[in-house]
């Protein structure tokens, strides 16, 4: 479906985002963040970031981060790779080169051509899926199970 490009101005309408805290590209961090600022990681991170609930906190992944993780904050911007979940109270962006292999959970989304997602996407609005859903789709019962040797 192709849409004229002011309709796709609309849809990732760019949002004013403050970064305190920034982790660098040649910086990795082994362990869990915890942040009450807004923080933007252009490095690699292994371990969840949280944004404190009560403030509306951004994190951003640029172009060359790496998460090996969840990610919980109020809004989430990604452009670099994700292993892990992504839980955004407000809105979620991912932008062209964005990787997530992961469940998205969002109150409102925004993708640009060229990311990819592999996961689930859930919408806090408990909207229900449009076109057929089928749940067998999600987890095969053929499966053979293994036994243990």
């Amino acid at each position: 479906m192709f849409f004229k490009k002011k309709y796709v101005d609309e849809l990732l309408h760019p949002t004013i985002e403050d970064f305190d805290t920034i982790v660098g590209v040649s910086t990795v961090i082994h362990g869990r963040i915890v942040t009450d600022t807004g923080l933007r990681i252009d490095g690699t991170v292994i371990g969840d970031i949280e944004a404190q609930a009560n403030g509306k906190i951004s994190v951003a992944l640029g172009r060359t981060g790496k998460v090996e993780g969840d990610i919980h904050a109020y809004r989430v911007l990604i452009a670099g790779y994700v292993e892990g979940n992504i839980y955004a109270s407000e809105r979620v962006e991912l932008h062209a080169g964005a990787k997530v292999n992961g469940d998205v959970t969002y109150g409102q989304l925004g993708i640009e051509s060229g990311a990819s997602i592999s996961g689930l996407m859930i919408s806090k609005t408990g909207e229900t899926p449009v076109g057929k859903y089928d749940p067998s789709m999600l987890v095969r019962k053929d499966l053979p199970t293994t036994k243990n040797k």
